[in-house]
């Protein structure tokens, strides 16, 4: 054990990082959690704590409770389908369940939760804890910690999965970036599969389909309007993992507007999630401006 509390803290701080971000589907978010957790290390008596990452996770898992409950409020009168804030991810993930978990479909599906079986579920889930450390985490006995799991299971029902490696993602996503560049409509319809689902959040700040689009022959028009609109502008698409998977970011006057994330199993595309709302995307621009700085450097 170090003597410097920050030094000591930086070592579990993307541990901590990956649990808010799941626990609270907000980067931006799940920074002031572990900032808040950091204080609260820094003015603790750290002799005293024999495990500090058990401490520190429950410490921090605590605080999102908290701000999950007054975010739970305000998610409700959002404007149109609400999404995750999209987080680069091409730092290998240590485990397919840990791409499986950071996905933009897993977290939305963790708001149909309390607040208590999202901890739970993302604690057993995502982090492969055992039934005796949740408790201790959330302070309950080990019976409710199981019982909660297994009404959270329950919510958020089967959820399917892609095999499909990295590469043979990347192609179809390179397939459809070039069909969309092209203005190529029969060649982004038949990288589409037959009940694709495109959301898109606007959040009310920027105009966004106010409900999913399902179907090829709807997603397709879709996209070939965003295409219609975004011609000329200067627009410039690229490819960034983006919570686990392949996704195409636009950018206008060097700024980004728009993150792409694309559901595919290798073959076609399954799932569209569009970010537009300008305050989800401000911690996906800052990871962008920090990896050219370090670039650049």
């Amino acid at each position: 054990m170090t003597d410097d509390p920050a030094e000591e803290f930086s070592g579990h701080r993307a541990r901590l990082f990956g649990l808010a971000y799941r626990l609270l589907g907000s980067a931006a978010e799940a920074e002031d959690a572990v900032q808040d957790s950091y204080l609260r290390w820094n003015a603790a008596d750290r002799a005293a704590i024999a495990t500090p990452g058990a401490w520190l996770a429950k410490v921090l898992t605590n605080i999102c409770l908290n701000r999950l409950t007054s975010a739970r409020a305000l998610r409700e009168e959002y404007v149109g389908p609400w999404l995750p804030e999209p987080v680069l991810t091409d730092e290998p993930l240590e485990t397919a369940e840990q791409r499986d978990s950071i996905s933009m479909a897993f977290l939305v599906l963790l708001e149909r939760l309390t607040p208590a079986e999202r901890a739970v579920f993302v604690l057993r889930e995502a982090f492969s804890y055992g039934y005796r450390e949740i408790a201790d985490v959330l302070e309950l006995s080990e019976a409710n910690c199981r019982q909660l799991h297994r009404r959270a299971r329950q919510r958020v029902g089967e959820r399917r999965r892609f095999d499909a490696s990295a590469q043979a993602r990347r192609r179809i996503v390179e397939r459809f970036l070039l069909a969309a560049e092209n203005g190529d409509l029969a060649g982004l319809e038949s990288v589409l599969a037959a009940d694709v689902v495109a959301w898109s959040d606007g959040g009310g700040r920027v105009s966004s389909a106010l409900r999913p689009v399902v179907g090829a022959a709807k997603v397709c028009r879709y996209l070939a309007g965003l295409a219609a609109r975004a011609a000329g502008t200067g627009v410039r698409l690229g490819l960034a993992e983006v919570n686990g998977e392949p996704a195409v970011l636009a950018f206008l006057d060097g700024g980004l507007f728009s993150v792409f994330v694309v559901e595919s199993d290798g073959d076609l595309v399954h799932g569209l999630r569009v970010v537009v709302n300008p305050d989800k995307l401000a911690y996906l621009a800052g990871q962008l401006s920090q990896r050219e700085g370090v670039a650049g450097s």
